[in-house]
């Protein structure tokens, strides 16, 4: 069975790529600058979003917390809106990934080796990997990977405000709930009786947390299956 390295098959049969001169190392050089800078200008792009998100929840609090009378209403409508930017922010860290992964790629088997020891590794095939990604560029992770990155990065502190205070609404505004009959009618929306709406809040929160902790722990396991071996595949 051929051996496999990131999902590379890797030939042992072939020739072993001799060392690298100087215009090739200039040439790698440019290239890792290229990586850096394109996944410089996609993380600035998660920023994007992210910041869309924070604002329209800025918007809905101060709606929500306009007057006494005010419905909360808008703290339930702004979470379709942070559910849309979270799986924007989501496809865009699926690119941004995959230009962080192969500057650190360089990092790891290029730039590090360089420094420490002198010596490239090139019979560790590190170099036939990163051209297989470039020959067959691919995602390094699936969309659902990213949706919890995101979520644990940011968005689980977004969605945890905006359930605090649609909970504050409701029992402390504008003067606190007698009871918890009370406060659960607070949370009618029209014809909705309140406890539906609370029962679809958690259900809201608690989809989003499990996928948080189920990318969580993947990611845990991926990080111990690969450790510090050179092996390991990009993303």
């Amino acid at each position: 069975m051929p051996r496999t390295r990131g999902g590379t098959a890797i030939d042992d049969r072939a020739e072993p790529r001799g060392k690298l001169d100087a215009a090739e190392i200039g040439a790698l050089a440019h290239l890792y600058r290229g990586e850096v800078y394109r996944s410089t200008i996609w993380r600035t792009r998660l920023d994007t979003t992210t910041n869309w998100a924070v604002v329209t929840l800025g918007v809905a609090l101060s709606i929500a917390f306009a007057s006494p009378q005010a419905s909360p209403l808008p703290l339930i409508l702004v979470g379709v809106l942070i559910v849309l930017f979270l799986v924007l922010e989501a496809r865009r860290y699926r690119y941004f990934n995959v230009w962080r992964a192969r500057a650190r790629w360089m990092e790891t088997h290029f730039y590090a080796p360089m420094l420490t020891e002198g010596d490239l590794h090139l019979e560790e095939n590190w170099q036939s990997v990163l051209a297989e990604d470039y020959l067959r560029p691919r995602y390094h992770v699936s969309f659902l990977v990213a949706v919890g990155r995101r979520i644990r990065r940011n968005y689980l502190w977004i969605l945890l405000i905006q359930a605090l205070a649609f909970a504050g609404k409701i029992t402390v505004h504008p003067e606190p709930a007698p009871s918890l009959a009370a406060a659960i009618e607070r949370a009618d929306i029209g014809p909705v009786p309140g406890v539906v709406i609370l029962a679809l809040g958690a259900l809201y929160v608690a989809s989003w947390s499990a996928i948080a902790l189920w990318s969580w722990l993947r990611d845990r396991a991926a990080g111990r299956r690969s450790g510090k071996s050179k092996a390991a595949s990009m993303g």
